[in-house]
């Protein structure tokens, strides 16, 4: 039954290593809007860069580890996912940073504003999920 779970469990194992060694070796945030925000303005480049690429490489190491790749379904039609997108960036901005810089390592540090994005987060998830199904 836990092998079901091994890869999600694998990958958040990692994404935590990597977001702890970013904060350790570079003093940096591993929130991805403000990796983002820092390559799209021309501040630190390479590690921005390195970083952005790391993430995009991982359905790639998943599919050599695991022999497949992973298996991802949408059932939105790309629209919903292009304004979904959207509003995601919108939040980001509005909130001061994305799920990953305040779920991940401002919990991690007890940082009372990431808690209030993070609760936010949870809330604004649920609520929608919610919606969307009384809606089908």
């Amino acid at each position: 039954m836990m092998t079901v779970y091994l890869p999600s469990l694998i990958g958040g194992m990692l994404l935590g290593l990597s977001a702890a060694m970013l904060l350790v070796v570079n003093g940096r945030i591993a929130g991805i809007s403000g990796i983002l925000g820092r390559l799209l303005g021309g501040r630190q480049v390479w590690t921005n860069a390195a970083f952005l690429l790391g993430l995009l490489a991982g359905p790639l190491l998943y599919g050599a580890a695991f022999g497949r790749w992973p298996n991802v379904t949408i059932v939105a039609s790309w629209p919903v996912v292009l304004v979904s997108g959207l509003l995601v960036g919108i939040g980001t901005r509005m909130g001061s940073g994305c799920t990953s810089g305040h779920g991940i390592l401002g919990l991690a540090r007890f940082s009372k504003r990431s808690l209030a994005a993070t609760a936010t987060f949870l809330v604004a998830g649920i609520a929608a999920a919610t919606i969307m199904g009384a809606v089908r």
